[in-house]
């Protein structure tokens, strides 16, 4: 029978089958322990079991993003608040031991205390299939450079006439001609092996190549009606789109601040000072992938963004290393896109300049050579296909001068 003056902690030890759950007080003590099976009818049971000693005030649990999944979504749908908890240090496990209870009243007890947990992510929306979609097309990516890598090292020690005929073609080329390849003879033959070998993995290569267009398409899909303005950002395409929006998960307002964010992606600023030197150095936490697409859009302003540019420029003459001046960028891209993710602002309307320029007959190649700029770069940005803020109104600046 439930107390209704006792409010209650759950803790849950997850597994591929099993899941141990167990409850403690708003004042420590430890109530009861059990292990239910991972499945539909044991999430019901977990919940009964939690509930039956008074109002849950919440439950951690590990692995919410593998074992405990379904459970942490079935908890939440009960209106259960739930909290990740981190895997326990070995330091403590050496001292206390390690058993699923012990496992399951620790993360009990790290909720009461406040320590080692965080809102873990819905996994029920569009995110969630934006990851799916990204583990199967890594594993693609994976298999496709390894095709490759094989058909090269098969040509290697391949006999003279095959290497002759495939020597100094390109990657595509290379595959396209040994696809079309028509192999007559015994396999015994090494010759012959060899060439069917390779038609078979260019047919290999061909059919990942086609995957991954697909899998991309279907990326860029969910995001254009899930999140469209992330990618007004100079230097986001699809593949960072997809892979920032999996970091924060279907539910961003769990990332509170700018500063939280920036340490999820692995660019947060860590004090390296030692003696008479005051330095930075970013941090090597947070998501890996994240800060490769943050390293990636840092990349791209760098060759093609002029504000990115003057910036650099500007940092290196106050003596600022490369790796320094690319810690501080990395700071600012990641300020700048978390507030596209919290706060979306759709670009300019880059379409209003064209039919500007146009009601005042001015070409394109006038109004370049006016601002200094290629046409083709006032093209793209007229016709929505770059954006920068900067020199949008720059451009409209001088637009409404003339």
């Amino acid at each position: 029978m439930a107390n209704e003056h006792l409010k209650v902690i759950g803790g849950i030890d997850t597994h591929t089958d099993t899941h141990h759950v167990a409850v403690i007080s708003e004042t420590g003590v430890h109530l009861a322990d059990q292990e239910f099976l991972a499945v539909g009818s044991g999430y019901a049971k977990i919940i009964e079991f939690i509930s039956g000693f008074g109002p849950v005030v919440a439950v951690g649990v590990e692995g919410t993003g593998s074992y405990g999944a379904e459970l942490a979504r079935t908890l939440t749908q009960e209106g259960i608040q739930v909290l990740e908890v981190m895997r326990p240090n070995r330091q403590g496990r050496r001292l206390r031991g390690k058993s699923d209870p012990l496992d399951a009243y620790q993360a009990a007890e790290s909720v009461l205390a406040g320590r080692g947990t965080a809102t873990p992510k819905a996994r029920n929306g569009a995110v969630e299939s934006l990851r799916v979609l990204r583990a199967e097309r890594n594993s693609a990516m994976r298999a496709r450079v390894a095709v490759m890598t094989q058909v090269q090292n098969i040509l290697v020690s391949a006999p003279e006439p095959i290497r002759a005929r495939y020597r100094g073609l390109s990657s595509n080329s290379l595959m396209a001609a040994l696809e079309k390849a028509r192999p007559t003879g015994k396999l015994s033959e090494p010759a012959q092996a060899t060439t069917v070998v390779l038609k078979r993995l260019a047919v290999r290569y061909r059919h990942l190549h086609q995957e991954l267009a697909l899998i991309d398409a279907e990326l860029d899909a969910i995001i254009t009606v899930h999140a469209p303005m992330i990618r007004d950002l100079h230097g986001v395409g699809t593949e960072v789109a997809s892979q920032l929006l999996v970091t924060v998960g279907d539910n961003p307002e769990r990332i509170s601040t700018e500063a939280k964010f920036a340490a999820l992606v692995g660019v947060a600023p860590v004090p390296a000072s030692s003696g008479k030197t005051t330095r930075h150095r970013l941090s090597r936490g947070g998501d890996r992938q994240a800060n490769k697409a943050i390293h990636h859009v840092a990349l791209v302003r760098m060759m093609s963004d002029a504000r990115t540019k003057t910036y650099v420029a500007r940092r290196r003459q106050e003596g600022k290393s490369s790796k320094e001046v690319m810690r501080c960028l990395k700071r600012y891209i990641a300020r700048e896109i978390y507030e596209q993710l919290l706060h979306p602002q759709p670009a300019p309307d880059a379409g209003a300049l064209r039919a500007l320029r146009k009601t005042k007959k001015i070409t394109l190649q006038s109004a370049a050579d006016s601002l200094q700029l290629w046409p083709t770069r006032l093209s793209r940005l007229e016709r929505g296909l770059t954006r920068d803020d900067v020199l949008h109104q720059r451009y409209e600046n001088w637009l409404n001068e003339h």
